[in-house]
């Protein structure tokens, strides 16, 4: 065996031997919006919970007629016949029911620059990157990569191809340019939307260069790529293809009507790493994602969005950015932080000083950031005012107990419950997850399946497993945010999701 493997190996069996719980605080079970009676209401209605989950959680233009069809398993229709647009139901609505002053996105640029957008001018933004994208013949149904940093104009992108009815691929910014090229081929993308560049841990850093080369090669399906004023560092620059987002964006209409789609419109593709080597092109659609992330957001989060100010760290070229920056927190009315640089730029206290400077009371991030902080000391964040924070999140890999209960301790204050989310880009939103005010929270555990969702742990033969013995985790039965395959190969979707196990 590696010595990795026995690592693995000891951290389980740690992991089995945790017998530490932290039940909810009397003060925050009494006004916790998750009750112990969800999770039989989810029992009890079946796939009729999702739908009163997407009727409280959503607008609907048109109300569906038929709650799942599984007919074509395991292609999986949602809220069938329902019609919904996903830009109107994270900004628009808001606006006409009275809270279009409130704030949605509090911007802090790694150089200390700030921008903050209300509900009423991120719908304006992305009312005028709508028209923007359509004067350049982008329609419902194409796809646009986008290929951006942590900024606002990010958010503002895909939720005006939501609009549209435009496929987004969101690319890590991080990612080479034969990466980016063999996504915009596998998509067939019509348009590029990037930076000239972003700010990484005090320096300039460029995007578009990257871009540019994956343009090089003849083929491309691409007719345009927008650029967005970031860093203002010098790019090159090719006629009748690039142009300046000031110049199409800034200056478009303001007046842009949402049309409905179909729930099952596709709303993006993501792309994760296949072990074949092609990347595999996720596909989520519009009603069932909304409605889980929107669900989930609320309930995995206590969220109050009057009140919290939410802020998820992840970057949005992967799924948590999707569902728990550009989507869910807009769709629930939430105010979110969105940051772009690194913890440690211009120093090791910056996500500490944001959240006193904001007053961040959720925090979600990954467990790697948390050991980092944990190096560093805890008199880095004991510096900071951070009795803002109620309910801290985390995400992305498995978090040891030892990082929980410094979590728990230092940035929670020894009182904010943590909720540890098991899910990935194919489940679209969190799947096993404790409720604040409801579970009694353990170091180093997901714990518990979220209402509405049938997990098991099964052996080769497909079987179940007794309590305490592992095995493969499955999904029993179609739950709103599953993917809806593999873009453009429905074979490997099969092949890979449907056939270890007969049943």
């Amino acid at each position: 065996m590696s010595e990795s493997a026995q690592r693995q190996g000891d951290a389980f069996e740690n992991l089995l031997h945790e017998e530490r719980r932290f039940p909810p605080s009397e003060e925050f079970a009494a006004q916790a919006l998750a009750q112990p009676s969800l999770y039989e209401e989810a029992r009890s209605r079946g796939t009729e919970f999702w739908a009163d989950q997407a009727r409280a959680c959503l607008s609907w233009e048109t109300d569906f007629t038929q709650t799942l069809d599984w007919s074509e398993a395991p292609f999986a229709k949602w809220f069938v016949g329902g019609k919904l647009n996903a830009a109107y139901n994270a900004l628009d609505r808001h606006v006409e029911e009275g809270r279009g002053d409130r704030v949605a996105i509090h911007f802090e640029g790694e150089s200390g620059d700030t921008r903050s957008y209300t509900y009423a001018e991120l719908t304006e933004s992305v009312k005028k990157a709508a028209n923007a994208f359509e004067s350049l013949g982008v329609q419902k149904g194409d796809r646009v990569a986008v290929y951006l940093p942590m900024i606002p104009e990010a958010v503002i992108t895909m939720l005006a191809c939501a609009r549209i009815g435009a496929v987004h691929s969101v690319v890590f910014g991080g990612f080479s340019a034969d990466a980016l090229r063999s996504r915009i081929d596998d998509a067939e993308a019509k348009l590029v939307v990037t930076a000239d560049g972003t700010y990484r841990r005090g320096k300039p850093s460029a995007l578009k260069p990257a871009v540019d080369a994956a343009l090089e090669k003849e083929g491309s399906t691409i007719t345009n790529v927008v650029v967005v004023r970031r860093n203002n560092e010098p790019v090159e620059w090719t006629e009748g293809r690039d142009v300046w987002w000031d110049d199409v964006v800034d200056t478009a209409s303001n007046e842009h009507t949402a049309v409905a789609h179909d729930s099952e419109h596709p709303l993006f593709i993501l792309y994760t790493s296949g072990t074949t080597g092609k990347p595999k092109g996720i596909l989520h659609t519009t009603g069932g994602f909304l409605t889980q992330t929107a669900f989930t957001h609320k309930y995995t989060f206590d969220l109050r969005p009057e009140t919290d100010v939410f802020w998820c760290t992840a970057d949005i070229g992967w799924v948590t950015g999707h569902s728990y920056v550009t989507y869910a927190p807009l769709v629930n009315g939430a105010t979110q932080l969105m940051y772009e640089g690194t913890p440690d730029t211009p120093h090791q206290g910056r996500w500490w000083e944001l959240i006193e400077k904001y007053k961040v009371s959720i925090l979600y991030t990954a467990p790697t950031a948390i050991r980092t902080f944990m190096k560093w000391g805890r008199d880095i964040p004991k510096k900071y005012d951070l009795s803002s924070i109620r309910v801290l999140g985390s995400v992305g890999e498995p978090i040891n107990p030892e990082a929980w209960m410094w979590y728990r301790e230092i940035i929670g204050g020894g009182k904010a419950p943590i909720v540890d989310t098991w899910w990935q880009t194919e489940t679209g939103a969190h799947m096993i997850a404790p409720l604040p005010g409801v579970t009694s929270t353990k170091p180093g555990s997901a714990q518990v399946a979220m209402p509405g969702i049938a997990v098991d742990v099964v052996d080769e033969m497909g079987e179940s497993v007794p309590n305490g013995a592992g095995g493969y985790l499955v999904i029993r039965e179609p739950w709103p945010a599953m993917l809806r395959g593999i873009w453009g190969d429905p074979e490997r979707f099969k092949q890979t999701y449907w056939s270890r196990f007969d049943n």
